[in-house]
């Protein structure tokens, strides 16, 4: 399948976010947790979500929790401390995808895990029991997702958990949203030194009955502003939090520098603001940006500022190595048949300097990831269309996001 898309002359939309999948992921092992599985209102309808819904709802013995890494680092700390035997795999991606890490660290809190195939990658074998717990290290930087999947087990361990964290820690705001949402749940849980984590024994409460929208999917509309050649372009959003856990929050922060402001209406304690993006004139030599904490707007500011003409230096990327695919090597290569050369000037670090290429006019391919077809789209503001290859990709974060574009103006053609 292919989408070819156009771009409308003015951008003035109120759109409806998906809810955020991050918290929703981490609402859903807390009240599986509670022996409860009371369903938190406003639930993610992407596909990690209802993987894990399905998962946690009928627990079969083989889960396929198919591109989400999300489910398959949850799950399997999850199932580690619950008594049953199940089997965890995934697409093929998946099982290409580290989880050594998190099956080292649950096992020497006694789980009992094997590899079905390949060391250190899915499938894995799991027979779940109760884990005493203690005390473990981690190393930070490879994913934040393995340390908030031991830290959501903590307080049901007898011993609860005492967590090291080795190294540069990846992606901090995301184990901070963790700690936040286990503390929302009951569960006493807080760093005890710069790199440790302690979590008492104890038991959650069902926590919060509702879930914010995703700040990520909202950064792919400041991209849109950012890119748009309407001076009165606005996008306007409902539920989203001034004050936000979420990581990719900082968006807003970025993006003021490349023109974007963002507008929080008053509101009553309690309630999520209205938010409003507006297009203001500013011109940045050059933006020098680390996303080590938060990575997954990567792809959406490279695009953004070649696509504004704003040279860049970034780095903290070298989770981008890990993810649905090598992110930095889809970014080379899909940037090159638009016209752009970018430069990996060491691991985890990528820049543009301008340099130009010769377009080819190929359509873009998406290897899978659904943040390379959201990141790309908002291209057809500046060139007259874009197409882009297995656009369906997008199910894993934000279903609906087509039929948005569509009723904010673009054309998009299946061909």
């Amino acid at each position: 399948m292919q989408y070819s898309i156009e771009a409308p002359e003015k951008l003035k939309v109120a759109v409806t976010l998906p809810a955020s999948k991050s918290i929703s992921n981490r609402a859903l092992i807390m009240h599986a947790l509670t022996n409860r599985l009371v369903l938190p209102q406003n639930l993610s309808t992407c596909d990690d979500t209802r993987v894990m819904v399905r998962a946690l709802t009928d627990m079969p013995k083989n889960i396929d929790v198919r591109a989400a890494g999300t489910a398959m680092r949850f799950m399997t700390a999850f199932l580690s401390c619950r008594k049953g035997e199940h089997t965890l795999t995934g697409t093929q991606r998946m099982r290409q995808r580290p989880i050594k890490p998190l099956v080292d660290a649950l096992r020497y809190l006694g789980a009992d895990i094997e590899y079905e195939a390949k060391e250190g990658y899915p499938p894995i074998r799991i027979y779940g029991k109760p884990l005493d717990g203690g005390c473990v290290e981690m190393p930070g930087g490879i994913s934040s997702q393995f340390i908030s999947a031991l830290l959501m087990i903590g307080p049901t361990l007898k011993k609860g958990l005492e967590l090291k964290i080795t190294g540069k820690i990846a992606s901090r705001p995301y184990i901070d949203l963790t700690l936040c949402m286990m503390r929302e749940y009951g569960a006493v849980a807080e760093w005890t030194d710069i790199d440790t984590i302690s979590v008492k024994p104890g038991k959650y409460n069902v926590g919060p009955n509702s879930i914010e929208n995703d700040w990520s999917a909202a950064s792919y509309w400041y991209e849109m502003v950012a890119l748009s050649n309407d001076p009165e372009a606005t996008v306007e959003f409902e539920g989203l939090s001034e004050n936000s856990k979420q990581g990719d929050s900082v968006v807003r922060h970025i993006f003021s520098l490349l023109g974007v402001k963002t507008v929080f209406s008053k509101h009553q304690a309690g309630q999520l603001a209205k938010v409003t993006l507006k297009k203001v004139r500013t011109r940045l030599p050059k933006l020098e940006y680390d996303f080590v904490n938060s990575p997954d707007l990567a792809q959406t500011l490279v695009v953004t500022c070649v696509m504004m003409g704003v040279p860049f230096y970034f780095k903290g990327l070298s989770s981008l190595r890990i993810k649905e695919t090598d992110r930095i090597e889809a970014l080379k290569k899909e940037m090159a048949k638009l016209g752009f050369v970018l430069r990996e000037m060491a691991e985890g670090e990528l820049s543009w300097d301008g340099m130009r290429c010769r377009p080819t006019g190929e359509a873009i391919d998406t290897y899978e990831d659904h943040r390379m077809a959201l990141a790309f789209a908002p291209v057809a503001l500046v060139n007259k269309e874009i197409k882009i290859n297995q656009p369906d990709v997008v199910s894993k974060s934000y279903p609906q996001f087509w039929n948005d574009l569509i009723q904010s103006g673009f054309e998009i053609n299946e061909t």
